[in-house]
């Protein structure tokens, strides 16, 4: 699969491009189901959008977001411009390049397909009751979750010696270790606030 990618270099971004585009989709579905009815039954503190980054946008529900085009018209441009050169002359860099954006990706794919199943349950009994989730906790569980796929993606990259999985294991790491900071900031603005 990855020597796919090499020979058409531009195949890996626009990968890319479409799970990033997917991404935004889901996000906004869920959040729209979540603020239709979900929330009643789960709240999240704060924003049901974890990157601060898109917050104001998520939290508007907005279809068209510029932030998320200059995200994808840069990410988009960057790795097509040296994508050809990349592709042949550092063949592995390339792959692993493209693990760390194709496979972080999926691994957020999956939260988004989780949420969207519950959230859709939570329009009927079959979720009762009510729990809410403070910012600090959804955050710690958010690293958690991509920790364990960096693990499991590293593990992958060790039996298969593949550069783009090895590429998804580091990036599924870095994001986790962004949210785990994220989460001590908002425990420590908690923390202030008592």
């Amino acid at each position: 699969m990855a020597d796919l990618f090499l020979g058409y270099f531009w195949l890996g971004p626009l990968v890319w491009a479409c799970l990033y585009i997917s991404d935004y989709a889901f996000t906004l579905t869920c959040a729209r189901l979540y603020q239709g009815g979900a929330r009643d039954k789960m709240t999240f503190e704060g924003s049901y959008e974890i990157t601060p980054f898109y917050q104001s946008d998520i939290d508007g529900l907005r279809r068209v977001s510029p932030r998320f085009l200059l995200v994808l018209v840069i990410g988009g441009v960057a790795l097509c411009l040296p994508g050809l050169s990349g592709a042949q002359t550092s063949p592995k860099f390339f792959s692993f390049i493209l693990g760390a954006l194709i496979l972080v990706q999926l691994a957020i794919h999956v939260r988004h397909v989780r949420n969207y199943v519950l959230f859709r349950a939570m329009a009927t009994d079959a979720v009762r009751g009510h729990v809410e989730y403070s910012r600090p906790l959804l955050l710690k569980v958010s690293s958690i979750e991509l920790f364990t796929f960096a693990a499991m993606f590293a593990v992958i990259a060790i039996f298969t010696a593949s550069p783009f999985v090895l590429g998804g294991a580091v990036a599924s790491g870095m994001v986790g270790a962004q949210h785990r900071g994220l989460a001590s900031k908002a425990r420590a603005a908690v923390q202030v606030a008592h």
